[in-house]
């Protein structure tokens, strides 16, 4: 059975502002004595991209494929597909573990299929079955057409050779890095049934409903120092105002029934139950191609973006179990037990939307933003014609819209903060410290990785 791996590089000058600078976040040169004399461009990259995040959302949750999980595997991949491609031609940036030079006219289309397409049939192959994962050979087998697909595309002969060994190269270093990293490891959670710890919701049988990957925040971190390395501010005193103010919120707004939140707003709610992992992905796929990226900035782009991801991730989940704190169904029926006045107790209050791990901070914002803040790196805040998000939510209705436009980065971020009130999901102080462990794990990831050759 035959492998495969794609990636396309495209020729632009994109990142010039004083911001992206700081970050090492600058186009290659332009000039034609700095570039290979054909230069490849992002079609195989933004392709591969689209089959990594398709291929690993299939993914049982318990097996890797819930969110948190997701976000990891895919930040494997991206990284694996980027030093194929920054292994091959003149050396614009530092390499993330590949520190090996290829022809300078080795096929970057072969590097990138070859390296995406590793990566990827390793994860499905070796993901342990903790939940049946009928649909695994049906993933390898479109993996294997897809790479098959790649490499035909592309003239048989030394360069194309070269480009696979540099794309083997890369995913071969990066699963060694990747081989006792903590995935699939024992659960952080330590139960405590006291005041202001979470509980797990039951099923109709009775029994705990639980985070399907809850050692994500145990995995070795691939950028920052540790996994606790940005630790949030704590949630908010159970005998504060502030917790009083932010309970009553929610309690008014999240609750299944007799909510005082718009038609519109219980949409959004729950158009954002997606994978951010889909969400950003496809925002970055789109602007690659609008702007002309060249595959050497792509492949950078996309592994800053789902590395950081990875390591938000991964942060918040150490977070998560870390603090240990109630979801608003846990301290709204419990409200008569946290010693504040000011709270009111409402036996049988129910949220719009749940989840099975504890609440702080909001792993939904956590991720989403440590994409943004590199997506801002590149394109700014505001876009020019906007971009599209589809979402994923199996909450919606057949005739709910699934494809929304924004024309700013920061008008989602501001969206979501509310969203996951809207749901019932979370205390707004959970939601903010999300997005600040996202811009600070993805700002420290920038400014120390795969950073411009001789900055």
């Amino acid at each position: 059975m035959t492998r495969r791996r794609s990636i396309s590089l495209m020729a632009a000058a994109l990142v010039a502002s004083a911001t992206f600078g700081a970050y090492g976040i600058t186009a290659a040169p332009s000039s034609a004595s700095a570039a290979p004399p054909v230069a490849a461009d992002a079609t195989e990259i933004t392709h591969w991209n689209a089959v990594a995040a398709s291929t690993l959302a299939a993914v049982p949750g318990p097996n890797g494929g819930a969110p948190p999980a997701f976000q990891i595997n895919m930040g494997m991949t991206q990284g694996a597909v980027y030093d194929a491609v920054n292994a091959i031609g003149p050396k614009q940036y530092r390499p993330y573990l590949l520190d090996r030079r290829f022809g300078a006219k080795a096929s970057t289309d072969a590097a990138v299929a070859t390296a995406a397409y590793d990566v990827l049939s390793a994860i499905v192959s070796s993901a342990p079955e903790r939940a049946p994962f009928l649909n695994r050979d049906a993933l390898l087998d479109t993996l294997d057409a897809e790479y098959d697909d790649s490499l035909g595309a592309i003239d048989n002969g030394q360069f194309k050779n070269q480009g696979i060994s540099a794309g083997h190269a890369a995913a071969d270093a990066m699963l060694a890095a990747r081989a006792d990293d903590g995935r699939f490891g024992p659960s952080q959670w330590v139960p405590d049934g006291s005041a202001g710890h979470w509980t797990p919701l039951l099923n109709a049988a009775g029994m705990p409903l639980l985070d399907p990957t809850p050692w994500v925040g145990g995995v070795e971190p691939f950028f920052i120092e540790s996994a606790s390395q940005f630790r949030t501010v704590p949630p908010l005193e159970l005998d504060s105002d502030a917790y009083a103010e932010e309970l009553a919120e929610v309690q008014e707004l999240g609750r299944a029934v007799g909510s005082t939140r718009s038609d519109d707003e219980t949409y959004i709610a729950k158009w954002w139950q997606s994978a951010p992992i889909l969400s950003w992905n496809e925002v970055s796929r789109q602007l690659i191609e609008r702007n002309d990226l060249n595959a050497a900035d792509s492949a950078r782009l996309l592994a800053l973006q789902n590395l950081s991801g990875a390591d938000a991730a991964i942060n918040c989940w150490n977070d998560k179990y870390y603090y240990d704190f109630w979801r608003p169904w846990n301290a709204i029926p419990r409200a008569d037990e946290d010693g504040n006045a000011d709270t009111v107790a409402e036996p049988g209050w129910t949220a719009l939307i749940t989840a099975p791990y504890p609440e702080h901070p909001s792993g939904h914002n956590c991720l989403d933003t440590a994409h943004v803040t590199i997506l801002r790196m590149y394109f700014g805040d505001v876009i020019e014609g906007g971009f599209q998000i589809t979402s994923a939510s199996g909450l919606l209705a057949p005739t709910e819209q699934k494809v929304r436009t924004f024309d700013t980065f920061s008008q989602p971020l501001a969206e979501l903060i509310d969203a996951r009130i809207w749901a019932g999901l979370h205390f707004r102080h959970a939601d903010v410290q999300g997005q600040q462990l996202g811009v600070n794990v993805a700002e420290y990831g920038a400014e120390h990785y795969l950073g411009a050759v001789g900055r």
